[in-house]
């Protein structure tokens, strides 16, 4: 499928306090470069980049929270929804604090100001994976099932039992992602009123209020109770409705919450990195059983995605030829060995390698049957890992890349002349003070040929 990655026209901001914290932030979305993905930048943090991806999940209590290094940020589930519904592959979200802004408790405002600024297209193409056998989740404790099964479009239904005579079962079913704006984007975040001395005790909801939350109250509530919910709330004359919601807060949909389950689900199974092809079912969801699900996909994609190798145009420009990649690398002929750089995105990058008879160790390695040394497999694999490293930094020409560690090194079949190896190189864990770690995998005649885990460091010329 030919459809190409997308980002945002021009900046958008917003401004708002977060739900559980309280603290006023301001959000601005970014256009990005083809295969940046999702990152966000704590711009009061000089500028720290987390990258919207499931490692870098650190917790599920009542939001999805992402971090690294100690720095984090809350309730990520809501905008990941507006940009992933509406198409948007790569995007930049700078933030001056440590949560999102609730808004209106839904992301509706997200999605109108998305539509108004527009989207532009770009020229790679955009990563799906079509499930093809039954995925399943269960959790015992909690009676929660979420399941992916074939299909050849996205969908996703959600289905809440609370044994809640307020609420009773609940479902709704988005059939096709183009509806999310005008079927689940303006439904919001609900709790229980039962719950909320529980939530408040754990340092939550600080900038819950009645205009950005469902409140359930399942029975009458009395006086001092609502005192005290009058005092937290910073609102007078609260009371329950007749439908159980307080302060006569008028449902958007008699299925909202269900609808905003869906929502939650998106914006927590965006973290994959992957457009999803299958249909999502799922009993009970919530923070903890999306992310624990999402992990069960992404491992399924992980391994399927590793039989088979990156698919490349070859009639189109390369991103770097060999001459363009000797102003990045200091390697020099006999010994620059990777040929071409294909993609280069912020954690990855593809290169490839011609491998042609004339090159000198087949003169002198088996000549009668010529094979390419597994150390030069080697070599080459980490100089394209060496391109992403200095793809880093301002001034590649002044830096140097080192590998210090060479781990769980395989080699599955032979390379000999006229091949071509494909080399894909992922990073295992962010680069951090020069260190560089990364999974690469080689690629001949669509079959793993070698592959290996990389430890490098890139340091200044003297």
């Amino acid at each position: 499928m030919n459809i190409k990655q997308k980002t945002i026209k021009s900046k958008c901001v917003f401004s708002g306090k977060g739900l559980h914290t309280g603290f006023l932030a301001k959000l601005t979305l970014l256009p990005a470069k083809e295969n940046t993905g999702i990152v966000f930048i704590r711009t009061d943090k000089n500028n720290f980049k987390i990258k919207a991806i499931l490692d870098n999940v650190v917790s599920t209590e009542r939001c999805t929270t992402i971090g690294s290094h100690g720095i984090f940020i809350k309730t990520v589930e809501h905008i990941l929804a507006a940009i992933t519904s509406n198409h948007i592959d790569n995007i930049i979200i700078e933030i001056d604090n440590e949560e999102v802004p609730i808004l209106d408790g839904s992301c509706k405002i997200f999605c109108e100001n998305i539509e108004r600024i527009g989207i532009i297209e770009q020229k790679s193409l955009k990563s799906f994976f079509e499930i093809q056998k039954e995925i399943i989740y269960f959790d015992k404790d909690s009676d929660t099932e979420i399941k992916i099964i074939p299909s050849k479009n996205f969908s996703i239904e959600a289905t809440i039992d609370y044994d809640s005579e307020t609420l009773g079962i609940q479902k709704h079913l988005l059939e096709n992602i183009n509806d999310f704006n005008n079927e689940v984007a303006d439904a919001r975040t609900f709790c229980f009123l039962s719950e909320l001395d529980i939530l408040m005790s754990k340092n939550l909801i600080k900038g819950g209020d009645l205009n950005n939350a469902i409140v359930i109250a399942e029975k009458e509530i009395n006086h001092r109770k609502l005192i005290k919910l009058a005092k937290l709330f910073n609102k007078h004359n609260i009371k329950r409705n007749d439908n159980g919601i307080l302060n006569n807060l008028q449902l958007r949909y008699k299925n909202e919450p269900a609808r905003h389950k869906v929502l939650d689900m998106i914006g927590d199974l965006s973290l994959i990195g992957f457009r999803i092809k299958g249909k999502i079912i799922a009993k009970k969801p919530g923070h903890k059983h999306n992310i624990n699900f999402a992990k069960k996909i992404k491992e399924h994609i992980d391994k399927e995605m590793k039989k088979n190798p990156p698919l490349i145009n070859f009639k189109a420009k390369p991103i770097y030829n060999k001459k363009e990649i000797e102003n990045i690398l200091p390697h020099r002929e006999p010994f620059l060995f990777v040929d071409e750089i294909r993609e280069l995105g912020e954690d990855y990058i593809i290169g490839v390698k011609y491998v042609k008879e004339e090159e000198e160790y087949f003169k002198g390695h088996f000549p009668g049957a010529p094979v390419m040394p597994g150390v030069l497999q080697l070599e080459t694999m980490a100089q394209t890992g060496g391109v992403l490293i200095l793809s880093t930094i301002e001034d590649p020409e002044n830096y140097l890349t080192y590998f210090m560690k060479i781990d769980n090194a395989k080699f599955k079949q032979k390379v000999m002349p006229n091949d071509i190896i494909i080399f894909k190189l992922e990073l295992i864990s962010p680069i951090r003070r020069g260190l560089c770690h990364m999974h690469g995998i080689g690629y001949v005649n669509n079959k793993i040929a070698v592959e290996a885990d990389l430890l490098a460091q890139i340091v200044r010329k003297d």
